[in-house]
């Protein structure tokens, strides 16, 4: 993004230097703006994550365990968890799967635009729910395809 800052006598563009904007002046004389230390550090803290981060902490702290439960019971029994009172458990076991779904989808996303993941987000909470969601993932994708390749369905979903 250039900026033009119109002079009497002439037309400038600043010029970007670590926090600074280094500006032309009247008659060709350079000056600096600086930033102020608490707007570049604040720009550049991971640990203002906002709502949605903070929300995914919460969800896939609890999400990551119950897709975990889900795919220990799989594996062990053939059957995912059991349906609960009106349906309870297998409604948090899908949500579930959805949410470690979304985290994951997000962290692709933020990968594909800016070249890094999610930020760590306070005392790496959200690096680590990220992470645990990739894992969480793994075993999922590694059960699934057990139990295809053992029973040739998934109980519930293609069979």
């Amino acid at each position: 993004m250039t900026i033009c800052f119109q002079s009497a006598q002439s037309i400038t563009r600043p010029k970007q230097i670590l926090g600074q904007v280094r500006v032309f002046g009247l008659r060709g004389r350079p000056f600096t703006v600086r930033r102020s230390k608490l707007a570049v550090s604040a720009a550049a803290n991971s640990e203002d994550i906002g709502t949605p981060g903070t929300a995914t902490i919460a969800l896939g702290a609890l999400a990551n365990p119950l897709v975990l439960l889900s795919d220990y019971t799989l594996f062990t029994t053939g059957r995912g968890l059991p349906e609960g009172p009106g349906g309870l458990y297998g409604a948090a076991e899908g949500i579930s799967y959805l949410v470690i779904l979304g985290i994951v989808g997000w962290s692709l996303a933020i990968k594909a635009r800016t070249g890094s993941g999610l930020p760590a987000g306070p005392s790496g909470l959200l690096g680590a729910v990220e992470g645990f969601s990739y894992l969480t993932l793994l075993v999922s994708i590694a059960v699934f395809g057990l139990q295809i390749v053992e029973k040739g369905s998934l109980p519930g979903i293609t069979g």
